[in-house]
């Protein structure tokens, strides 16, 4: 694909993973590049929409942007969640064909499988269950470009795909602790415990549940390659392939800070699907994607970002560490 040539939308792309897919970008040589902002296009209002696709007139749109929480915000928004979640995939797919984009890239969610998908998860698993509670209504907001995406290759001829990334962490990513996942999450508790001289850190749950973890920059190239060499209506999972328990995770990250206090689990606090693991094979075998950093590399990535943020906040010099 010559991006040089290519005008090219990434909704999402000031946000964590966007702004790594809009860097890669531009490396790649993308000269007409468009990153909407929601205070210039609220995406859930079908004017703004038409108005950014009548002043880009993309040929490629990356949807990246989403409202997303952990477990906490998932529970007290979960209707929020899910309309601004499936009407921002809607409209914009709708309009991107009603405007001949070339090229729709929807990013789901890991969410949207069933609760007790058996492991490693298979994309042929979406529709064999209803996802874990908490945050089935962000699933199933996301899931549904799923249907629209295949949908509309059925009836209109339209290329849309559709990327199942696991979850993501990386520099740049959210670190505020009502929103937050749980690497951030993690990262951020245990080093305030370790500057306050505190004896313990409490965390939700029993530590039992696995996740999986994709470094933010492998995350998007995965999400550009498919973009430039995938053309068919199967989801795709993104990820490495390997699971951790949350309390191993846990214990890592206090070493890699430093923490040396006692990690508590606050058992009355949900855990969440019990674990997730992908199958990656088809990414591989589809556009060749597989994941490139190392965990551990990765985390110490993160780390290092967070208290290069967090110590500049603490002395004044900047805003917002998120």
């Amino acid at each position: 694909m010559n991006w040089s040539e290519k005008r090219v939308v990434v909704t999402g792309g000031a946000g964590f993973l966007g702004s790594f897919v809009v860097s890669q970008l531009r490396e790649r040589g993308c000269r007409h590049l468009w990153a909407p902002r929601s205070k210039e296009y609220d995406l859930r209002n079908r004017d703004a929409i038409v108005r950014l696709y009548e002043e880009a007139r993309p040929q490629i749109v990356i949807h990246l942007a989403a409202v997303v929480g952990g477990i906490g915000a998932n529970r007290a928004n979960p209707g929020r969640f899910f309309y601004d979640n499936a009407i921002m995939g809607i409209e914009l797919m709708e309009y991107a064909r009603r405007y001949e984009v070339e090229k729709f890239v929807a990013t789901g969610t890991i969410c949207a499988y069933p609760k007790f998908t058996p492991i490693p998860f298979r994309e042929d698993e979406l529709w064999n269950g209803y996802p874990e509670e908490t945050n089935a209504p962000y699933g199933l907001a996301k899931k549904m470009m799923l249907v629209q995406a295949q949908a509309y290759r059925q009836q209109y001829g339209f290329n849309a795909i559709y990327l199942l990334p696991v979850n993501l962490y990386g520099p740049r990513d959210n670190f505020d602790l009502n929103s937050s996942h749980v690497i951030p999450a993690l990262i951020r508790k245990c080093i305030e415990a370790r500057d306050a001289g505190d004896k313990e850190v409490t965390l939700w749950g029993d530590g039992t549940p696995t996740r999986e973890f994709l470094y933010v920059e492998d995350a998007a190239e995965g999400i550009l390659m498919a973009t430039e060499c995938y053309h068919d209506d199967l989801p795709v999972n993104l990820g490495t392939g390997a699971e951790i328990a949350i309390r191993d995770l846990a214990a890592l990250i206090a070493d890699e800070v430093g923490f040396q206090g006692r990690i508590v689990w606050d058992t009355d606090k949900p855990n969440g699907q019990p674990r997730r693991c992908l199958d990656t094979r088809r990414a591989e075998a589809l556009f060749g994607f597989r994941a490139r950093t190392g965990f551990r590399v990765g985390l110490r990535r993160t780390i290092d970002w967070f208290e290069r943020e967090h110590k500049a906040f603490s002395d004044g010099n900047q805003g917002d560490v998120v």
